[in-house]
């Protein structure tokens, strides 16, 4: 059995956050939990402690991508999960993450779909989810998913890889795991770069996460201070000619309107 951990980034005091612990302590295969923060607080000190896990502090100003690679560099296992402070994870996710490295040993990102959850109620899967589904085709194609170009194909059009649902590969990836001058778009454009890397990128097309959409989202504030527009614009000037982002980005910011009250 391959070692994991479920690194939880929390911000500030997320009234999420102990539904999401308790999805990672009822895994049916067991991994290590840890918590890190850039935003220390009475709050979290006690969820560390009511749950019987480590906190780490890390020192200096809140910025999304530092307190991804602090939580990444903290954990002292092999294969890392960054988990978000505001979803859940379905109890056999370690157990899909196990089964995929025992099959492929090569494999440097595991991903899978996610079920929506606005505030505590489940949403039914819309247009956005069917075609982010479609999108990540090229990556349930296992025996294919250590081509460039396969991992590649699955990024063209959009970013259909949901961030909470990975886990990667610490000893073939190394650290910092991530390097991107966007706030919004680091993990697409992380993706980009790992998938000229070697290794296998899988994909595992079940809803293995719940992933929590809110007010107080990061994404949701991207949206509203133009920040996502401003980097998926840039990351699809990276891959296509300016006339193709015009149209890309027409569709594309159709997305924006799940995060809409």
């Amino acid at each position: 059995m391959t070692s994991h951990t479920f690194a939880i980034c929390a911000y500030k005091d997320s009234p999420y956050l102990d539904a999401c612990i308790h999805s990672l302590k009822r895994q049916s295969v067991k991994s290590k939990i840890i918590l890190c923060t850039s935003t220390p607080s009475p709050f979290l000190e006690a969820m560390a402690k009511i749950h019987d896990i480590p906190l780490y502090v890390r020192d200096g100003k809140s910025d999304i991508q530092d307190d991804w690679n602090f939580a990444y560099g903290k954990a002292d296992t092999r294969l890392v999960t960054i988990a978000h402070q505001d979803d859940c994870y379905h109890r056999d996710y370690a157990a899909e993450v196990q089964r995929c490295w025992e099959r492929y040993p090569d494999t440097t990102v595991f991903t899978t779909d996610c079920a929506i959850l606005k505030g505590e109620t489940l949403q039914r899967p819309g247009l956005i989810q069917f075609i982010k589904m479609i999108l990540r085709l090229p990556l349930r194609l296992h025996g294919l998913a250590d081509r460039t170009f396969v991992k590649k194909a699955a990024l063209v059009f959009g970013n259909p890889i949901i961030c909470p649902s990975c886990t990667y590969d610490k000893e073939a990836l190394g650290a910092p795991l991530f390097d991107s001058p966007y706030k919004f778009a680091l993990d697409w454009d992380t993706m980009w770069k790992l998938a000229n890397r070697p290794g296998r990128f899988i994909c595992v097309e079940r809803p293995l996460i719940r992933y929590r959409i809110h007010d107080g989202a990061t994404t949701k504030a991207c949206i509203e201070n133009h920040q996502r527009v401003e980097d998926e614009t840039a990351m699809y000037g990276k891959i296509w000619p300016k006339p193709v982002v015009k149209v890309l980005m027409h569709f594309y910011r159709k997305a924006y309107s799940a995060y809409e009250k």
